[in-house]
């Protein structure tokens, strides 16, 4: 009876639905016997992936939590499918350090996305494959970005006046949009403000920040990735056209794009073409997680305003009210520097890097992973980790600090933003020198004052990095006149009249 009853109901099914629905049971059925017929035994584990989309409805909107969640069942290394496609993700530091370090190579490589062949028309630095020529791009801009940021010491300083002048018109244009009490988004002009310090390094020039070319560029950096391959690289590029037909062989590099066409010319094995796709990463990559970061330490400095007490009071004692706060400083303002590296912990806003992918058969922790598969790699994992830090989701810099209150480099070197290995961000050093500059600038010229009126929680929304939804804030400044600059922008021009040699082995040098 119950026989004949199926037969009926399926006799009244249309004949094109029914040949669907045999064919999506058939494939359901072909897809659970693979799942269960296949040698799993030294595959990484994980959830149970649906035909045709796999994993990905799973991800939600904040795929790192997703990913540290999934890691207390299946451990720190487990499998998923976005679609078809297996991919592997890397949790906590022993596997991620496993991978990236101890197995640099095999880890290098990036997948065959076509999105990340249009970057930069293929020869992005960021995006592309991993190779001799890619390893060659890698060093020379490695080299440049070291040279103009902490290497030599007239280089170094003429980042540094770029920095403070820049600080100083970001911290008028602040307060004088706070004028009467008005709360403001401080957003888009930390993004041009980044961005400008960028420009100065990359150009040798500062745009004002209503310029309208320059904001339709850089002033949504939410949108960066999506307009990367267009207009940007674009921008680049044009300059890079301009610039390449003045060079004189010899002459001394103004800034980094005369820099890499002059190593260009003594290392013909690169490209020409690689030059502006170099620039376009160095310049981007900063800019957007530079300005991302600046967001963050401003939230937390309303969010926790005993913080911010503490910090201005380090700032004033060590620094004074006759001057800005500069690079030499660093060593002596411990607390600001526990502040940053714990904003860095707490917000890891890189949450999940760009892909990797792997450039050989490997295995990881013993689990075997073929060739080309796709690794994501969770640092907010490391950087959340309760066996690694105490209390990890508590805002607390002093966590940073060892028991005479200096700086415990051993724990600042956990924290996990800027990736390891061969991939590892070039503008590490550069990215931490700005940080440390803007925020001990602004809370030595600054209150920050929350809106009574917002809601203090920190939502997120998540790209490339993890950005603060916008908050309105009111930036007051401290009591006496804003000091001078210790050298004026005209005075610091001879700076640019050093020269940027290529060594053989790789590395910039100024000489006079």
């Amino acid at each position: 009876m119950a026989l004949r009853r199926l037969g009926e109901a399926l006799s009244s099914i249309p004949p094109l639905q029914s040949a669907l629905l045999l064919l999506l049971s058939l494939l359901a059925a072909i897809h659970l016997a693979k799942l269960l017929l296949r040698p799993r035994r030294l595959e990484p584990p994980g959830p149970f992936p649906w035909p045709l989309i796999g994993n990905a409805a799973q991800l939600g909107s904040a795929p790192h939590l997703t990913f540290a969640r999934l890691a207390r069942t299946y451990g720190d290394v487990f499998q998923l499918r976005l679609g078809s496609r297996p991919v592997v993700v890397l949790n906590g530091e022993r596997a991620i350090r496993g991978a990236l370090v101890r197995q640099g190579a095999a880890f290098a490589g990036r997948p065959r996305f076509p999105s990340f062949q249009l970057v930069s028309g293929g020869r992005s630095l960021a995006f592309g494959g991993y190779s001799e020529l890619w390893k060659l791009q890698r060093r020379l801009a490695h080299s440049t970005v070291r040279a103009f940021s902490t290497g030599s010491p007239a280089p170094r300083r003429l980042l540094e006046q770029h920095l403070l002048g820049e600080a100083r018109a970001l911290v008028a244009l602040l307060v004088r949009g706070s004028a009467g009490g008005a709360f403001r988004d401080p957003s888009r002009s930390l993004v041009v403000a980044v961005a400008n310090v960028m420009s100065a390094l990359c150009f040798g020039r500062r745009y004002s920040h209503g310029d309208a070319e320059f904001l339709r560029l850089v002033g949504r950096n939410e949108q960066f990735g999506r307009t990367l391959n267009r207009d940007f690289y674009g921008f680049v590029r044009g300059k890079f056209l301009q610039r390449r037909g003045r060079l004189r062989p010899g002459a001394a590099p103004r800034d980094m794009l005369d820099a890499f066409i002059s190593l260009q010319q003594e290392q013909p094995r690169l490209p020409l073409e690689h030059v502006p796709a170099t620039v376009t990463d160095i310049f981007g990559a900063s800019q957007d997680t530079l300005s991302t970061a600046l967001q963050w330490l401003i939230i937390f400095l309303i969010r926790y305003p005993k913080v911010q007490v503490k910090m201005q009071e380090e700032v004033d004692r060590i620094v004074g009210r006759d001057r800005l706060p500069c690079a030499e400083d660093q060593p002596h303002l411990p607390y600001v520097m526990a502040f940053l590296y714990e904003s860095m912990r707490f917000s890891s806003f890189v949450p999940v890097t760009i892909p990797h992918a792997t450039t050989v058969d490997t295995s990881i922790m013993g689990y075997l992973i073929p060739k080309d598969t796709v690794i994501f790699i969770n640092q907010w994992s490391v950087n959340h980790d309760p066996e690694k830090w105490s209390n990890p989701e508590d805002f607390d810099p002093t966590r940073f600090l060892d028991e005479n209150g200096f700086i415990n480099k051993d724990l600042t070197s956990n924290v996990m933003i800027f990736s390891l290995g061969k991939r590892r961000c070039i503008g590490e050093e550069l990215s931490k020198m700005q940080l440390f500059l803007f925020t001990s600038i602004l809370v030595h010229q600054c209150n920050f004052i929350a809106n009574p009126n917002e809601d203090s929680k920190m939502d997120f929304t998540y790209g490339l990095t993890i950005k603060p939804n916008a908050l309105t804030i009111n930036f007051q400044m401290k009591l006496g006149k804003m000091p001078s600059l210790p050298l004026t922008f005209q005075s610091i021009s001879s700076l640019t009249t050093k020269r940027l040699v290529y060594e053989h082995n790789g590395i910039l040098k100024c000489i006079s």
